[in-house]
């Protein structure tokens, strides 16, 4: 190959790479256009219910099965953890040709088992969720003057004590008509691409559609049996169906079979296909987020007053004066002297339960990492709701690599607080692979235990459970050792004073200290709780959070927020010459889950009000749980090494023998 053709090839790629990037709006989803009469295959996800939050496979209900079999679509990680079972669907359309009265199958009569299934998911109000082209189902609905909008469809309806089916669909395909390119381009799905180029030989006459929107109305119809005798599947039905969504006919009855039909219209539409996901992102309560922001700073700029008065006006003063003296005034002050400046002889006194406290910070430490790094590359556009199951997928494998901060974390601050000695680096490195990790697969087992009972796509499949403990165990576990290795080079910490051999006894109070430290928590509460109620919505309601920016802003603010806290306890323990701040200062900003955790709570209560059955709320406690566990990790370690390094300057300042 001569220097020309490198040359040509490497002008093509940088052709395709300007294509990509200014075609670019969400990472992991490409268009595919089709041209006119080409197969669209609908694909089926996991019935889902906001009223149990337990989803269940789509054929485990009676519905039509596709003629070639039930198929698995390709699955990543998350997708699984999330409960996503993606199979193929019976229904299957030709780009841009309308089709009505479509008769797709009549089930077997309805079983004893059957009957009753299908009663309880119209009861639990189970929602169909149908994906064309990667875009959900959506249906919109106006009632009561408000325009609404859900993904997927009921399965029925109850009516007076009388169970109906929705058996007939109505779908709305909105299509775009692809717009040739100048530049060539790479334009596939998830399961390949193809080039587009602009070279004649490529080019027809024959137009090409991209999908850009899939919307279902669902209707129940009695279909007359007396015209099904010699109907096979896809042929047109004999007689006119009339879908009106707001009347139903079709009663489940034992012994009876059902009859599902569907008809398609095909839509060209001005969406482009960079918007076509708007109609599901659509931003609500924008003013909300920004309220939240703007909450926050006044907390910090409130936090951020109190932290300058002490540094400016009380320590700097302090010492200042301190420096001015002569070392027989010195010597003589010493004996004078009252607040912190009299615990310079414990406050670096090795507190309790050392390891663990290593352990909690090390562990905060590789989940604050992980969220950081997750939202940034969320707000960046590489985790977007079109990729489902990435975000989880990116979380998990963000914590599993972290695992090397972790390790280096647990054992630098060990060894700091040994003065230096490395003696059992391998076993805490060791211990933290295992901390958090083996108390979030013992969680997630007991609710999988649950699950499984239940017959639920939520379960973890055993299978998925020996890729995360692979995982687990020759990925995170070795990168905690590394890191535990890397942290035993590294130099430690000096303390600028010595501790006395005896403790110095601690003045009583007039109150707990501890409530203290606990009231503390809700102030880093205060600039999330807001934002929790979003996420919520998104993990238990099924809404789509998609704001990842304002996350960002927020878990900025958050770490200010718990820096500061800590920071003012800390200071005010010292000045009650509490030396024992160490575990004070974790769970100053640390206690803002226990706020979260009373939220959840409350969010039960007040907000999931349909949510029943035992399983239910025990998934939802034992999920709030393990949220919980992980912020008052990663917040316990903001606070307590902003509080570390806060003392260790502040007694290096001071020259006291």
């Amino acid at each position: 190959m001569d220097f020309f053709d490198k040359l040509k090839n490497w002008i093509l790629v940088y052709s395709l790479f300007l294509q990509c990037a200014s075609g670019f709006y969400l990472p992991g989803s490409f268009p595919h256009k089709y041209n006119i009469g080409d197969q669209l295959s609908v694909k089926v996800n996991s019935l889902t219910s906001i009223d149990t939050e337990i989803p269940y496979g789509y054929y485990s209900l009676p519905f039509c099965k596709p003629l070639e079999g039930v198929k698995d679509s390709a699955e990543n990680l998350g997708e699984l953890l999330m409960g996503d079972r993606i199979e193929n669907s019976p229904y299957r359309f030709k780009m841009h040709v309308n089709e009505s009265e479509i008769f797709l199958c009549q089930t077997n009569a309805l079983s004893a088992d059957e009957f009753k299934v299908l009663k309880e998911r119209i009861d639990e109000m189970y929602q169909v969720n149908l994906i064309l082209d990667n875009l959900p189902a959506i249906r919109y609905m106006n009632k009561d003057g408000y325009f609404l909008r859900w993904t997927g469809y009921p399965v029925g309806i109850k009516v007076k004590d009388v169970y109906y089916v929705f058996d007939h669909l109505k779908f709305t395909v909105l299509v775009h008509k692809y717009e040739k390119s100048t530049v060539p381009g790479v334009i596939g799905d998830g399961d390949g691409a193809e080039l587009i180029t602009t070279d004649d030989k490529y080019i027809t006459d024959t137009p090409s559609y991209m999908v850009v929107g899939f919307e279902v109305v669902p209707c129940s119809f009695q279909h007359t049996t007396d015209l099904l005798k010699n109907l096979k599947p896809y042929d047109k039905f004999p007689s006119p169906i009339n879908c009106d969504p707001a009347t139903v006919a079709v009663m489940i009855q034992e012994g009876k079979p059902l009859v599902f039909s569907y008809e398609v219209n095909f839509v060209e539409s001005d969406i482009k296909w960079p918007s076509r996901w708007d109609a599901y992102l659509k931003m609500e309560g924008s003013k909300v987020h920004w309220f939240s922001i703007l909450n926050s700073i006044m907390v910090i700029t409130f936090l951020a007053g109190i932290v300058l008065i002490i540094f400016l006006r009380t320590i700097r003063r302090d010492l200042a004066r301190y420096e001015e003296l002569d070392k027989e005034a010195q010597a003589q002050i010493n004996e004078e002297l009252s607040g912190w400046k009299l615990v310079v002889g414990d406050v670096f006194r090795v507190p309790e339960n050392s390891t663990l406290l290593s352990m909690m910070v090390a562990d905060g430490c590789r989940i604050l990492g992980m969220a950081v790094v997750t939202i940034l590359f969320a707000a960046l556009g590489f985790m977007s709701p079109a990729s489902r199951g990435t975000l989880i997928t990116g979380m998990l494998l963000f914590y599993m690599f972290l695992g090397i901060i972790a390790g280096y974390v647990a054992v630098w601050l060990l060894k700091t607080l040994n003065a230096g000695n490395t003696n059992g680096w391998f076993s805490i490195s060791w211990r933290v692979s295992f901390f958090f990790p083996g108390i979030a697969f013992l969680i997630l087992t007991v609710l999988n235990f649950l699950l499984w009972g239940s017959h639920s796509t939520g379960a973890i499949p055993f299978t998925t459970y020996i890729v995360l403990l692979l995982l687990w165990f020759c990925i995170s576990m070795p990168l905690t050792l590394i890191g535990g290795y890397i942290g035993t080079k590294a130099p430690h910490l000096e303390y600028p004073c010595r501790s006395n051999q005896i403790p110095r006894e601690i003045p009583a109070n007039r109150f707990p200290t501890w409530l203290l430290v606990i009231g503390a928590g809700t102030l880093p509460f205060g600039t999330l709780f807001i934002e929790l109620f979003f996420i919520m919505s998104s993990i238990w309601l099924g809404r789509v959070y998609y704001v990842f920016g304002f996350l960002l802003v927020v878990l900025i603010l958050l770490v200010v927020v718990c820096a500061e806290v800590s920071l003012v306890l800390t200071y005010m323990h010292l000045c009650m010459e509490d030396w024992r701040w160490w575990w004070k200062s974790y769970f100053a900003s640390g206690s803002v889950a226990i706020y979260i955790f009373f939220y959840s709570i409350n969010y039960l209560v007040f907000d999931l009000k349909s949510l029943s059955g035992p399983v239910s709320a025990m998934l939802y406690l034992g999920y709030s749980l393990l949220m919980a566990l992980a912020v008052m990790l990663a917040t316990g370690a903001i606070g307590f090494l902003t509080s570390f390094f806060f003392v260790h300057r502040l007694f290096s300042s001071v020259k006291i023998d």
